[in-house]
């Protein structure tokens, strides 16, 4: 931990990062994180004040202006070079995501590991993609000779904002800064409470490859005080943000900027009568259970074929006995949800899904945050469950009888992140797959975001834009164009 001892001051608080150094606030408030296992305090970050955000945001217009004429090569070259420290200093951020967000040791250190590839990669990307430019000649349009060469090339917008959501809170910061950077932005992040310090932490990594002063800051603090400030701050020329509703609350206020938003979604799985059922069961429980069931792309209900219906919950039963539950620090399967109040509202759409009779598949056992999984069988449209995201380990089952009654289920949800289909019928899963009005389908297989240079994208309340490393590079450039009128057409003869 001695690389990391700059970033926390005298009193143990984690500092913010501006300007090239780590910094405490003058508010001289902090904000506590609470450990998700143990549920008592753990870290404690700075509480920013809006007049230092604005310091942050425009040193930040004014470091990109610099970073801007940077050479392609070289903004990949530091790229390359924060990547390798990250992917160095796994154990300690991962360690950092263990006690904030009580994610399993094992899945910790994969996270960093892959958010490190994640910014090599971009960097690669970034320089294939940024490095080539379009021509245009006039007289591919009708009633024109080739008199204007259009020269058309992608330049940075300016002021990236990052917010990264507390499931992800290191992989989905890297997934917003190296496009930013590689395009030629400056980065401001406003990591979550829960997973800031190991934000700070792969902050600190980018700092020690050396980066511009003022190109990276980070701050923290309550939402509450600083967040409309921040979204709404005129020198903030995009917004990079996944979470929850939050997003939409950010998308009526930014004004005329780009967005790029992942809010969630409520991933159906749609299994039908000649699907392999071994294979739907234990991506049923990979996709439901991973990670306490706390990610946007989880499979968040279950409809099934009423034929195969039993057959399938016995078999995903009988997977569910086999999970461990318990800390992360243990590398159970199942682990403390984030914080208490998200574990209560957990229990709330169980409690109403008992009081309208769904199946209960196992007992219904809380310790705290910790739930232990939980599949609920014939559910109905009237529950709670059905519809809503628990962000949680309670998977519910849905019985159907025909495939037009999955789809109408997928499509009557007002989020539309992923879907999946199993079949062994490729034409049935194609046509099913144009049918659900969701960013992406899997078939045979449970919904995923990677590998992270795959498209992500959502319709409807599920996101605007789309992800994935060259998305995200396309997003946060724009179009210049420079026309060159020659007085007389010119052909090449050859």
């Amino acid at each position: 931990m001695a690389v990391f001892e700059e970033i926390v001051d005298e009193n143990g608080v984690y500092k913010f990062f501006y300007d090239g150094a780590w910094r405490k606030s003058s508010s001289g408030k902090s904000v506590t994180i609470i450990n998700p296992t143990t549920r008592k305090p753990h870290f404690r970050v700075q509480a920013c004040t809006q007049e230092e955000v604005n310091k942050v945001v425009e040193t930040a217009k004014l470091a990109q202006k610099s970073w801007a004429k940077t050479p392609l090569w070289k903004r990949a070259e530091l790229l390359h070079k924060a990547a390798a420290i990250l992917k160095e200093q796994k154990a300690p951020i991962a360690e950092c995501l263990v006690k904030e967000i009580a994610k399993p040791a094992k899945d910790a250190v994969t996270e960093v590991v892959r958010s490190g590839d994640l910014v090599s990669y971009c960097a690669e990307e970034g320089v294939r993609i940024l490095g080539e430019g379009k021509l245009l000649v006039s007289d591919s349009f009708p009633g024109n000779e080739r008199t204007k060469y259009c020269l058309t090339s992608k330049i940075p917008l300016g002021v990236v904002l990052a917010i990264p959501p507390f499931n992800y809170p290191v992989n989905l910061a890297v997934s917003k800064i190296a496009p930013a950077l590689i395009a030629g932005n400056s980065i401001v992040l406003k990591p979550p409470t829960q997973g800031a310090v190991a934000a700070l932490h792969m902050v600190h990594c980018f700092h020690l490859a050396v980066f511009p002063k003022g190109l990276i800051s980070c701050v923290t603090g309550k939402g509450s005080e600083i967040g409309d400030f921040l979204t709404m701050h005129p020198s903030i020329n995009c917004i990079s943000f996944t979470g929850g509703d939050t997003g939409i609350a950010i998308s009526k206020k930014a004004g005329m900027i780009p967005l790029q938003m992942e809010l969630g979604g409520k991933d159906a799985c749609i299994i039908l009568e000649d699907a392999d059922l071994d294979l739907a069961a234990a991506n049923i429980v990979k996709g439901g259970f991973s990670y306490s069931g706390q990610r946007c792309t989880a499979v968040k209900v279950a409809l099934v074929m009423e034929s195969v219906a039993d057959t399938l919950v016995e078999k995903v039963k009988a997977k569910v006995a086999k999970l461990t539950v318990g800390a992360p620090e243990d590398d159970c399967d199942i682990t403390p949800v984030v914080t208490e109040s998200s574990a209560n509202f957990i229990e709330g759409l169980v409690m109403d899904a008992k009081q309208k009779a769904a199946t209960f598949c196992q007992e219904y056992k809380r310790e705290g945050n910790l739930i232990w999984p939980l599949l609920l069988d014939n559910v109905r449209p009237d529950m709670r469950i059905a519809w809503e995201e628990p962000f949680g380990p309670v998977l519910p089952v849905i019985r159907i009888n025909s495939v037009e009654e999955g789809i109408h289920h997928c499509n009557a949800s007002n989020f539309g992140l992923q879907g999946c289909v199993f079949t062994r019928d490729i034409n049935k899963a194609i046509l099913i797959s144009d049918a659900m009005e969701t960013g992406t389908v899997q078939i045979n297989s449970a919904p995923s975001r990677g590998p992270d240079h795959f498209p992500f994208q959502g319709l409807k309340d599920s996101g605007i834009g789309s992800q994935g490393i060259t998305n995200s590079i396309n997003m946060m450039t724009k179009i210049k164009s420079t026309v060159i009128n020659l007085p007389t057409p010119s052909y090449t003869v050859g």
